[in-house]
């Protein structure tokens, strides 16, 4: 019984919706109190519009390779451009289904960068990522201390579509304060064997626990998980980039 836990997520009320220079950190901690052994997820989506992250796709002048590609995907090639010009490659193409797969300047493989339309009240505009996603967490983390003298762990989250499986789950994209992986290998198992494989993706599963406590409608983009103190660090750590696969190590590509 001594490892068994309680963690308890609980999500924050009544925040505003967000502009351009809107303090996050301040606004969770008007709105819920903050205790140093707490992670903090917040959705992707509100930290681009705080870091004006969003585009009308007005403002886009597509180029060859963009309208080439939008009018072999039925994409609009405005929306195209974005997503190449927030690529480092493209990693897979599926011209029946309209299904474009890049790789993201920050590394994450996803459909169309992460651009997203969802939730927005004007068809023409999309909301790209943050542009360095461990670097906004860290900021939304100095906010937290400002404000109330402490430093919970954060964590920016989005829906990523899984390989070899139907369904989004939410994943880390950004991370302060956080020990992403929990490293077993060279440690025994219960039985005295030493593990040589196991590595916990922490942080991923705390993000797709938080988005428990709210629905995509929900309108609360911010999520407190109590319980989850063994995490929590007093530096801000590497980041979630440290749990990126290099393409040597990716059998997939």
């Amino acid at each position: 019984m001594g490892d068994l836990r309680e963690i308890l997520i609980t999500a924050v009320p009544g925040l505003p919706e967000i502009a351009p220079g809107f303090k996050l950190g301040a606004a969770i901690t008007d709105r819920i109190d903050v205790a140093a052994e707490d992670v903090l997820v917040i959705s992707q989506k509100v930290v681009s519009k705080a870091e004006d992250r969003v585009f009308n796709l007005d403002s886009i002048s597509p180029g060859p390779e963009a309208a080439r590609l939008g009018s072999d995907l039925g994409k609009d090639p405005r929306l195209v451009e974005l997503i190449l010009r927030e690529s480092r490659a493209i990693v897979r193409t599926d011209l029946a289904r309209g299904i474009l797969i890049t790789e993201t300047h920050h590394g994450f493989i996803c459909a169309n960068a992460g651009i997203d339309a969802s939730n927005l009240n004007d068809p023409d505009t999309v909301i790209l990522l943050p542009r360095d996603c461990d670097h906004s967490a860290r900021l939304i983390r100095a906010e937290i201390e400002d404000a109330v003298g402490v430093s919970p762990g954060v964590i920016i989250s989005d829906s990523f579509g899984r390989a070899w499986r139907h369904g989004q789950s939410e994943v880390a994209l950004g991370c302060a304060g956080i020990d992403v992986l929990d490293d077993w290998r060279g440690l025994p198992d219960r039985s005295g064997r030493i593990l040589t494989s196991t590595s916990i993706a922490v942080a991923d599963q705390i993000a797709a626990a938080s988005d428990l406590a709210r629905s995509k409608t929900s309108g609360t983009p911010v999520i407190r998980l109590r319980g989850l103190g063994r995490f929590v660090q007093a530096d801000n750590g590497p980041g979630n980039s440290s749990q990126l696969r290099s393409p040597a190590e990716d059998l997939f590509r």
